[in-house]
């Protein structure tokens, strides 16, 4: 019998490469979804495999639907039925890191750019084209920028609850602060941070700092957490769970048992399931700190799409929740600067940050009538 939830090399040549055992997904509630998955290879010639969902029919108009952190393509199992069933092909990836795609161990593997150019190779080498693109959270941030890098590969972009962060005039004096109290001694607890972010409201406001601040505790608490419970995390923004439930469900997690937790909703289980133990949860604590909130390596890259989109042309929808703290107002620099959002049918739909979940069939018959209006 082999042991379980101990770290499967993927690949032992440079990058250390954990891979989710697929049994850890044997008992997912409304997964049916046949997997697929592309080899790429990676800066230093490492294989990384990357898994992806393909369904709908095979001539319908592709919607590529990218997922955030800490979630995988399970966030879109409510939209991908409603989608189909308008003759739409899904396409949903899972970023390098969740799901079922495998999971680079070190923090360095997850720098903005790595992250970019592991799925152009994944885009380029599935040649997937004549796609209209959706994604959120850290889906808008890799995916536009793939949009970007492809644009002939893309005839329509939607998106929500995500951005394009570029902030190239933040003060010094703005910059110590956040990277000295990220580096601090001052122990944040899932119930602080949570505290913090609700005040925040976008990234914008009468102090232009404050939400930078706000969002500096979700950047510390994940990085410092070790084993953030990345199940709790994505369920308690899709559903209302019993208190006493969730802290049992987290001192499980803390002792290194959600594997065989009795505590966890269905929905937390599967958000946790990619997660065999804290090893495998790299990306969960190293991608929030590479959200460019203030300036950084990628301020350049960052600019250059900017760039782009300032010329972009092809249909542009902005749809989100309006009721999410982080992203409030993300669709207000979209609307100001590219062309294609011209004249058509922005909208706030409510639902929350993970709106795919608490909000699938609105949102399906949204990104479904923003294709066939646009063909």
């Amino acid at each position: 019998m082999p042991i379980r939830n101990l770290p499967n090399y993927a690949d032992k040549t440079n990058m250390k490469i954990l891979r989710t055992p697929d049994h850890r997904f044997d008992s997912l509630a409304d997964y049916p979804f046949e997997p697929h998955y592309t080899v790429i290879k990676t800066h230093d010639g490492s294989d990384l495999r990357i898994h992806h969902l393909d369904e709908g029919p095979t001539d319908g108009p592709i919607l590529l639907a990218m997922h955030g952190q800490p979630v995988w393509s399970y966030l879109y199992a409510r939209m991908i039925p409603h989608l189909v069933k308008a003759g739409i092909r899904v396409i949903a990836p899972d970023l390098p890191g969740y799901g079922k795609s495998d999971k680079p161990a070190a923090r360095e593997d997850y720098s903005y750019q790595r992250q970019v150019d592991w799925m152009n190779r994944w885009l380029v080498q599935n040649d997937f084209s004549k796609l209209t693109f959706f994604g959120q959270d850290w889906g808008g941030l890799i995916g536009l920028r793939m949009v970007a890098d492809n644009g002939d590969r893309f005839d329509r972009v939607a998106m929500g609850n995500t951005g394009l962060p570029y902030s190239p005039n933040v003060p010094q004096e703005i910059v110590d602060e956040i990277l000295a109290f990220r580096a601090g001694p001052e122990k944040i607890t899932m119930a602080s941070m949570r505290k913090q972010v609700s005040k925040m409201n976008g990234f914008g406001g009468e102090d232009p700092y404050s939400g930078i601040r706000k969002f500096a505790y979700w950047q510390k608490y994940t990085w410092d957490a070790i084993n953030p419970p990345a199940g709790i995390i994505a369920s308690s923004m899709m559903e209302t769970r019993n208190k006493l439930a969730v802290a049992l469900e987290l001192a499980m997690v803390n002792l290194g048992l959600s594997n065989i937790s009795p505590f966890g909703s269905s929905i937390s289980k599967a958000f946790e399931a990619p997660f065999p133990s804290a090893a495998f949860k790299m990306a969960v604590r190293a991608m929030p700190s590479q959200v460019p909130s203030i300036p950084d390596r990628s301020l350049e890259a960052q600019k250059k799409a900017w760039d782009f989109f300032s010329e972009f042309e092809k249909p542009f929808l902005c749809v989100g929740a309006g009721d999410d703290p982080v992203t409030n107002g993300f669709e207000k620099q979209f609307l100001a600067q590219v062309p294609g959002t011209k004249d058509q049918p922005h909208e706030m739909i409510g639902g929350g940050h993970f709106f795919q979940w608490t909000k699938a069939e609105k949102l399906s018959e949204i990104l479904s009538r923003f294709i066939k209006s646009n063909n």
